[in-house]
């Protein structure tokens, strides 16, 4: 059988790890078997944080058109409601924009959700 040398791949590897865990605490950024754990859970957290950011920002656009919603006297899904009947295909992040920002095009949509209620 011929000799195989281990070359670079396990030197790399570690040195990776090291780097991703640089300004960890004590020992978590000096030592690799400590490095390993801390960068392999820093990374399954980023993971979930990038799907929670998500959500996140969902529920906030939800809260804000319902607060504008219930100002202009519609519930939240009233209004949401309305607006599909109307055929007025906007998305959440869109909607809290103008709600947040032009008060007079969101009682517009919210008068063309009501319209659209009405007629049904």
């Amino acid at each position: 059988m011929p000799r195989v040398k281990r070359g670079t791949h396990r030197r790399d590897s570690r040195r990776k790890t090291l780097e991703l865990a640089s300004g960890f605490f004590l020992t978590k950024s000096k030592l690799y078997r400590a490095a390993q754990e801390a960068v392999e859970k820093s990374l399954r957290y980023g993971y979930v944080g990038r799907r929670r950011k998500k959500r996140d920002f969902r529920s906030l656009w939800i809260v804000r058109i319902g607060a504008a919603c219930r100002n202009a006297g519609l519930s939240y899904s009233q209004f949401i409601g309305g607006l599909k009947k109307a055929g007025l295909d906007l998305n959440r992040k869109v909607l809290a924009d103008i709600a947040a920002s032009d008060e007079a095009k969101f009682t517009a949509l919210v008068e063309q959700a009501k319209s659209a209620l009405a007629k049904v």
